[in-house]
């Protein structure tokens, strides 16, 4: 994302999209990574190498405005598992790739159901999906044991 930012102004892309990576440049930002170090290139970026659920929680106590965690669903799922997500947003895109898809993306996570707060529908059929999560032991409905499924 550093990258693509900083060559926001020669993208054919329009004036509010370059206006909105100047604006991703300029807000801070936290990087969670055990194999970068610092100085890291991007302007307002602070790197955190150690425990990004303790860190996160530091962080909530002391933000005066609400986080965000783009791109990384390793760190998403264990935000999520440390029940540190307050909002979750799915953007849902009009496409089914079937046997051409890359991977089950959501394979790793835990059970959570997802209380839908707002939906918005954009040009070209894709929807902004904001839900509240609340981790599940077991899928809604079932006593379904997976230890028991699987033999464990």
């Amino acid at each position: 994302m550093s990258g693509l930012a900083a060559q926001a102004e020669e993208l054919d892309v329009s004036e509010d999209e370059k206006e909105s990576f100047a604006q991703m440049g300029r807000a801070p930002k936290v990087v969670f990574s055990s194999t970068l170090s610092e100085p890291l290139d991007w302007q307002n970026t602070a790197l955190v190498s150690t425990d990004a659920a303790e860190a996160v929680r530091a962080m909530k106590a002391e933000a005066t405005r609400p986080l965000v965690l783009s791109g990384s669903l390793s760190l998403g799922h264990a935000l999520m598992k440390a029940e540190l997500v307050d909002r979750f947003r799915v953007v849902l895109f009009p496409v089914i790739t079937g046997r051409t898809g890359l991977e089950r993306i959501w394979e790793q996570f835990e059970d959570f159901s997802l209380e839908l707060l707002a939906a918005r529908t954009f040009e070209g059929g894709l929807q902004l999906l904001e839900y509240a999560p609340t981790h599940l032991e077991r899928p809604p409905g079932t006593a379904w044991d997976r230890t028991a499924a699987d033999g464990s």
